[in-house]
């Protein structure tokens, strides 16, 4: 800024205006906000989604990482936390909840249903297993999923048919969630996002559980989940 400038300004009172071409670029009207457009995409992503999968969203992932830093200051203004797994290329976000603040909830868990569950726990103790083989990829097909599912269904249900469609549409959501990823027609891969939805601490539960709602023992039911 030249010195007749800053005299004028001293003299006036007022600010020289900064030219138009020195303004942040607004993606809409009105928009005051400081993100670039990709960097927001993600950041909506985020939040509209339960995971961002690197392998399945290359950019967006590359994205993240390149802006990690604002983007969890966004999250953190919502009581959000970001949690990025680089091991297994996967970022998620969780409620921040403590008992010397009132944080108001954003985000609402959303259970899975006993279909789901069931097929989680299977994918889970497969994964498990498979890993501790050495094995680096663990597939499945799904009517190895079907059949184990159904094994904890009533015996004494004959709609057979609506059983199989509530298994199938469970497969579909953890399909969808990027728990497993399907290579051929009926044919899945388990990714290991099955161990950041279900701990091994959460699988022992679920087993036992699943136990005395069949009332056997534990290994049988590690058996069927198999």
């Amino acid at each position: 800024m030249s010195e007749t400038t800053v005299a004028d300004e001293q003299e006036t009172g007022f600010i020289a205006p900064v030219p138009m071409e020195e303004d942040p670029a607004e993606l809409f009207a009105g928009d005051s906000g400081t993100l670039d457009a990709e960097v927001r995409t993600v950041l909506v992503r985020l939040l509209q989604r339960r995971f961002l999968l690197a392998d399945r969203n290359r950019a967006q992932w590359r994205t993240l990482l390149e802006n990690q830093q604002v983007i969890e200051s966004r999250l953190h203004d919502l009581f959000v936390h970001l949690v990025v797994d680089h091991e297994r290329g996967v970022a998620y976000k969780r409620q921040v909840r403590s008992a010397e603040l009132d944080v108001p909830v954003l985000l609402r868990d959303e259970a899975y249903s006993r279909a789901e569950t069931l097929v989680l726990v299977h994918l889970r103790t497969l994964f498990q297993r498979e890993q501790g083989s050495g094995e680096t990829s663990v597939r499945v097909d799904v009517e190895e999923i079907e059949r184990t599912a159904l094994t904890y269904f009533d015996p004494d249900d004959t709609n057979l048919a609506a059983n199989q469609r509530e298994i199938r549409a469970a497969v579909t959501r953890l399909a969808k969630e990027g728990l497993i990823d399907e290579e051929s027609e009926g044919r899945f891969r388990v990714t290991p996002l099955v161990e950041v939805v279900l701990s091994n601490e959460r699988l022992g539960e679920l087993r036992g559980w699943l136990a005395e709602q069949r009332g056997t023992g534990t290994e049988q039911t590690q058996e069927s989940a198999r």
